[in-house]
């Protein structure tokens, strides 16, 4: 027993530590696979078997297991929830396999009280063939539940019942009678040993400090590295300015045109094309949509969408200058792209309307097979109802026996009490002398103790008023403080209070100029990149310009294109699943005609069929309207009229 006590312990603290909302079962299994490489095979086999089946069937288990804390287990405690389970695991699903002996072993290795509450609660013929059954039917085939599990259950149920009654001898056997009173412990005083008194340690010599060595005169002067440091940055701006201004100068040089094939001759004057004078006019940072929102551009927007337009700009001249030398275009590939995008389309929308047609063909044979399960349904209902009378009236008997023997009781009970109620009173006079007793003489305690504190506190307002004698006496002001002298100490940069006022207002003096050169350099810094700013602007509104032209050109082509007439799909599989769907309409009416499902009620809600053909109608407009939108090709007026309104 003890070996089969330890396996189901083993299997109970695994099924604790398992989360259902954070575990998964396949890699909780694994952990606990490996956590129990150091039992023997047969054992692991056996723990891993119970507790990957108490997961498997956890629903099942779970229902027993809270009616059971509900009806009979009111005062027994949560954490056995576990326990429970894997008992109702074993009579339901491994009785068979391991034997009614091995399973009596298992029983027996457990508490025999809460053991008996759990199998006289399961194995009640009344609760398997009633709300056990029904509740398991909910998650499983009535028939699977019936023939596999309760069935077998009521096979075994007299068995049971014999073990239920052999641990009911057992408990009473176990319960032991009343203990006498015992003997009340006396306690004795330790025998400690007085501690040696401490010995006064010896002091400590003051150790003499070496005198310090003066501060280096370096550490006033600023450092060498950082003259060398704006030397370097002095000449690196110089350097900079110079590559600025000859960028500025040959920023055009791209831009002149030559023959395939033509050397780069002349100066830099004769390649630089000649650009009618214009008037530079202050650009806006606010561009407006269509609705005329004004949009703001920030300065890092500005700069991507100018280095945006810089990169086209290189990379269109770079094809014109390969379309001059001589390369090829792209205007075979991209009709022939074009071909393959239509055939593509055409092919989306067949698929698209064959799986329209599936889904409506599936819903005909649902409806085919809704009414052939209502008529067994119906069947099933009415033998339910007359099994569920027939027991409604067992348990009403059930109860009215028991309403019985609980009068009974209470009529004992009330008979015991009275003989209670003269020794209780007895009892009560005799604690009340001794309280009364305790209570004098903890008055005198209390009387002796005020006495000490009214000594005490007459002695505390003596001393009190010798201190603030004390207090009044004069006593002599402080010293006068010249703010010239200096202190004396000792220390190293020691002066006095006006010299070091005098300091600090040069230091401050030298911080306000440095914060004034820096303020010069960061508002040039501001200047300059704000022309840099205005310039890319300029650029920016002529890219869009342009771009706003070409998109106006391609929405034009599109909506040529949108505006030609579709023919109607000629797929085979189209076909034949129109004729397979009428014929499943056709027969569905013969069916619904037969069974008199289709007709109305008197002002009730409208009729199934209906429903379902307005729901039909539905899916039909708004495939229709999703074939328009994939003709049209994403035509709407986007980015295009949002490019030539800006």
């Amino acid at each position: 027993m003890a070996y089969y006590g330890k396996c189901i312990e083993t299997v109970i603290e695994k099924l604790d530590t398992f989360t259902p909302k954070r575990d998964n079962p396949e890699q909780f299994l694994e952990a606990v696979a490996t956590s129990l490489q150091v039992l023997s095979p047969q054992t692991q086999s056996f723990v891993l078997e119970v507790l990957s089946g108490c997961l498997e069937y956890r629903k099942l288990l779970t229902i027993v297991v809270d009616a059971f804390y509900v009806e009979d287990g009111r005062l027994c405690l949560r954490v056995d929830h576990s326990r429970f389970m894997v008992i109702c695991y074993l009579a339901t699903f491994l009785l068979e396999e391991l034997g009614f002996q091995l399973f009596c072993n298992i029983i027996k290795s457990q508490p025999v009280d809460k053991m008996c509450k759990f199998l006289r609660f399961f194995f009640n013929p009344m609760h398997l063939c009633s709300w056990i059954k029904d509740k398991w039917s909910l998650i499983y085939e009535p028939a699977h539940v019936k023939e596999n599990w309760i069935d077998p259950l009521m096979r075994w149920q007299p068995k049971v019942q014999e073990l239920i009654s052999h641990l009911e001898g057992m408990s009473a056997s176990q319960s032991s009678p009343l203990k006498t009173k015992a003997k009340v412990t006396e306690p004795k005083e330790f025998n400690l040993t007085a501690p040696r008194p401490r010995t006064i340690p010896a002091p400590e010599p003051v150790p003499v400090v070496a005198k310090p060595r003066p501060v280096p005169q370096s550490t006033y002067q600023p450092p060498k590295e950082q003259q060398q440091l704006e030397t370097v940055k002095r000449h690196n701006r110089r350097k900079a300015e110079k590559l600025l201004l000859r960028a500025n100068i040959e920023e055009l040089r791209c831009a002149m045109p030559r023959s395939c094939g033509e050397p780069v001759q002349g100066s830099k004057q004769q390649l630089r094309l000649q650009f009618p004078p214009r008037i530079r006019k202050t650009p806006k940072l606010t561009f407006y949509r269509p609705d005329n929102v004004p949009v703001k551009l920030n300065t890092t927007a500005i700069l991507r969408e100018g280095a945006l337009y810089q990169r086209q700009v290189e990379q269109e001249l770079q094809r014109v200058d390969k379309l001059v030398d001589g390369a090829g275009d792209f205007s075979e590939f991209l009709e022939w792209q074009k071909k393959m995008q239509v055939k593509d389309r055409e092919e989306q929308l067949a698929a698209s309307e064959c799986r329209r047609l599936q889904g409506k063909l599936s819903h005909e044979e649902a409806i085919l097979a809704r009414q052939s399960l209502m008529q067994e349904n119906k069947q099933r209902v009415e033998q339910q109802k007359e099994q569920m009378a027939k027991l409604m009236l067992q348990h009403a008997e059930r109860r009215l026996r028991e309403d019985r023997s609980r009068k009974e009781l209470v009529e004992q009970v009330i008979e015991g009490q009275k003989n209670v109620k003269a020794a209780q009173t007895k009892l009560a006079k005799g604690r009340r002398q001794t309280v009364q007793e305790v209570i004098e003489e903890s008055r005198g305690l209390l009387r002796r103790r005020a006495q000490a504190a009214q000594e005490e506190q007459r002695r505390r307002c003596e001393l009190i008023s010798q201190l603030r004698a004390l207090e009044t006496q004069p006593k002599r002001k402080g010293k006068l403080v010249d703010l010239t002298q200096t202190p004396g100490y000792g220390l190293e940069g020691e002066m006095s209070i006006v010299e070091l006022r005098e300091r600090l207002a040069l230091l401050k003096e030298n911080q306000r100029r440095k914060e004034e050169e820096k303020r010069d350099q960061i508002i040039q810094g501001k200047r300059t990149k704000s022309q840099e700013l205005q310039n890319t602007v300029e650029q920016i509104s002529l890219c869009r310009a342009a771009m706003g032209r070409s998109a106006a050109l391609r929405w034009e082509e599109k909506k040529a294109l949108a505006a030609a007439p579709e023919a109607p799909s000629q797929d085979e599989r189209v076909q034949q699943l129109r004729r397979r769907i009428s014929e499943r309409a056709a027969e569905r009416s013969r069916q619904a005609a037969l069974l008199h499902v289709s007709a109305p009620r008197a002002a009730g809600p409208k009729p199934r069929a209906q429903l379902e053909a307005q729901h039909w109608l539905e899916l039909e407009r708004s495939r229709e309207r999703r074939l328009q939108a994939l003709q049209q090709g994403g035509s709407g007026p986007g980015p295009a009229r949002r490019l030539e309104a800006a």
